[in-house]
């Protein structure tokens, strides 16, 4: 089965994009505030940041496409199992004393949330 990259909904690639940065915006200011990270470096942190967010969309749309979803409950399903893989990986890390414990739970709610909801998105528009 080949996958055909015309076949991807262009517009659920941009609205998951979207999506993922208004939530990131919306979860880590609740959760953060107004405090200003130590060592940040300036704008490029945005820039990867919102390339990330339309990767994630476009990697997701390809899986679900790949996967022949049709609907947001299976959508769903694959988000969520992306998102519990994604939070193995951060626990794995902070095991080994690379991420502290609030660090971990912040980026796994982070995670498990947005690709959930990007599976969603993307089960339904497909």
């Amino acid at each position: 089965m080949l996958l055909e990259l015309n076949e991807l909904n262009r517009i659920a690639i941009l609205l998951g994009g979207l999506l993922y940065m208004v939530y990131g915006g919306i979860y880590y200011s609740i959760l953060l505030g107004k405090k200003k990270e130590a060592g940040s470096q300036g704008s490029f942190k945005y820039i990867f940041s919102v390339l990330t967010a339309f990767i994630s969309s476009f990697l997701i749309s390809i899986l679900i496409n790949a996967a022949g979803i049709e609907n947001f409950i299976a959508g769903t399903a694959i988000g969520f199992m992306i998102g519990l893989l994604i939070s193995l990986v951060y626990i794995k890390n902070s095991l080994f004393g690379l991420l502290t414990k609030k660090s971990c739970i912040i980026a796994i709610g982070d995670h498990f949330v947005i690709f959930t909801l990007l599976g969603m998105l993307h089960g339904f528009m497909n």
